[in-house]
């Protein structure tokens, strides 16, 4: 707090008590005021820069009851990831959806094509043929930290370009897709999210991508989910490569578990948990490796497995047909069995609606 000049070389007890409440009332606003503004700047600057990225996705599906067919819409949003047309929205925005339109930022609308989508991720890839795109710049999901601001960008409502900030709430949650698979290091934020703003971008107050939004929880409040975008660039990668995303399967069902403290003393484990088989399914590669119901699944060649999602980061497209091991802890025995996994059979999702 500076003293007035009339004041200054005397002793604080002879500064006039009212005088050093409204000092500090002025000094408390004007702090407030310089906080206020250096947030508000960061916002703007943040949607300044990603906004023209920012796109609204309009969808149409042809539905047969078996008799008749009839046309219903839906709308979400995504964003451009290069200039030459790539945008990456929800899988549940476009999945099954008859035709799409985009419309820009500045007004231009132009059909689009369905590159792929990954139901068990909730993301897709779309593509139009315009010229002068603006692409949004991504970022590291890995650096984001619990607590740094969190701005969402969409079109809720059809309201378009709306944005609404926030903090990242929470890292590393899981999220199930409506494929019924879980969707790993999904990031929380209170940022408010409504139907519409699926599929646009989750990002920082430097304007960088973090995460693409995908879900909200209807009955609560603040509780708002983005796919991380270090798993959005590693599965759209994919996707613009070959139309889909690959996964390998071993045909189990499983859960996760925790280990016996004296079996992992015993065996020197590195886990205390793994996944408990619960089924393993007919002509499974499972099955052929003599896979049983009650045993605990801790390790896939040299990887340790505490849980079905560190099985589920491992069995990717490039396991398919690899002749693999997988270590077992079944009753007291530690055994290693030999294992090769098939193409996954894709889960049908939900077709395209309302987002």
């Amino acid at each position: 707090m500076k003293i007035p000049k009339a004041f200054q070389g005397r002793r604080t007890n002879d500064y006039p008590a009212a005088a050093l409440d409204r000092d500090e009332e002025q000094a408390s606003v004007l702090d407030d005021g310089d906080l206020l503004d250096s947030y508000s700047r960061a916002v703007m600057g943040a949607a300044e820069k990603v906004g023209p990225s920012v796109v609204n996705i309009d969808v149409r599906q042809t539905v047969s009851d078996g008799q008749r067919s009839a046309e219903a819409g839906g709308s979400g949003s995504g964003f451009v990831i290069a200039r030459d047309g790539f945008i990456l929205t929800n899988s549940h925005v476009v999945h099954g959806a008859s035709r799409i339109e985009v419309t820009l930022s500045d007004g231009r609308s132009y059909r689009a094509e369905l590159i792929g989508d990954d139901p068990d991720t909730d993301l897709a890839v779309i593509r139009i043929d315009a010229p002068g795109l603006v692409h949004a710049e991504l970022g590291e999901s890995s650096a984001v930290r619990v607590g740094q601001m969190a701005i969402a960008i969409g079109n809720p409502f059809g309201f378009q370009a709306s944005v609404t900030a926030g903090v990242v709430s929470a890292l590393g949650r899981t999220l199930r897709a409506q494929s019924g698979r879980m969707i790993e290091n999904v990031i929380q934020t209170d940022a408010a999210l409504n139907p519409g703003n699926s599929g646009g971008p989750l990002v920082d107050s430097r304007g960088v991508v973090i995460g693409v939004n995908t879900a909200i929880i209807r009955p609560a409040q603040g509780i708002c989910f983005a796919t991380a975008i270090d798993t959005a660039k590693f599965v759209a990668g994919w996707l613009i490569k070959e139309g889909r995303f690959r996964r390998a399967s071993i045909g189990v069902g499983g859960q996760d578990v925790a280990l016996h403290r004296r079996v992992v003393l015993f065996h020197k484990l590195p886990v205390e948990s793994g996944v408990l088989v619960v089924s393993v399914e007919k002509d499974s590669p499972a099955q052929e490796a003599k896979l049983a119901a009650g045993d605990v699944i801790v390790g896939y060649n040299e990887h340790p497995i505490a849980g079905i999602a560190d099985l589920h980061k491992l069995l990717l497209g490039r396991e398919i047909g690899v002749r693999s091991e997988l270590t077992v802890s079944r009753h007291t025995e530690l055994l290693r069995l030999p294992i090769t996994p098939r193409e996954a059979i894709p889960i049908p999702a939900e077709p395209a609606a309302h987002q």
